[in-house]
């Protein structure tokens, strides 16, 4: 796998809604994180500024969800109910960018993905001291 790649196409699993995205870093920034939301919800993240981001076709399929503070608006088709991205709210200049979504990218294709706190929010800390990194997901192979 290229963990450099910087430009890619991406499709929800009915190919309704279809994106390009160029990444920031590559798959270089996949994460998972502990919110409530993206724990129920399981993917793998990439990041992409939002001028980077932009959905070629099924735009109208797009539906949104807001939880807690609003902040972040997360992105799924209407039709198959895939999460395609979400505005980040750690940092509202940024999607997160499914990469189950990306074409030829499997979540599973990861050794290891960095796990964000989301439980304990950056934006929640009055001290301003950020993230803190939860930990490490392994991908074990089966036998």
């Amino acid at each position: 796998m290229n963990k450099d790649i910087g430009e890619i196409n991406g499709a929800c699993h009915c190919g309704g809604v279809r994106f390009h995205v160029a990444l920031s870093d590559g798959l270089h920034t996949a994460r998972r994180c502990t919110c409530s939301y993206c724990r129920m919800r399981g993917a793998v993240a990439v990041s992409a500024e939002l001028a980077g981001f932009r959905i070629l076709q099924g735009a109208e399929l797009l539906t949104t969800y807001r939880f807690n503070t609003g902040s972040a608006e997360h992105f799924f088709c209407s039709r198959c109910g895939i999460y395609t991205h979400h505005q980040r709210r750690s940092n509202p200049h940024q999607y997160g960018v499914n990469v189950a979504c990306l074409e030829g990218i499997s979540p599973f294709d990861f050794a290891e993905v960095p796990v964000s706190d989301g439980i304990a929010h950056p934006k929640d800390d009055p001290s301003g001291a950020g993230p803190r990194q939860a930990g490490v997901m392994r991908f074990i192979p089966a036998d």
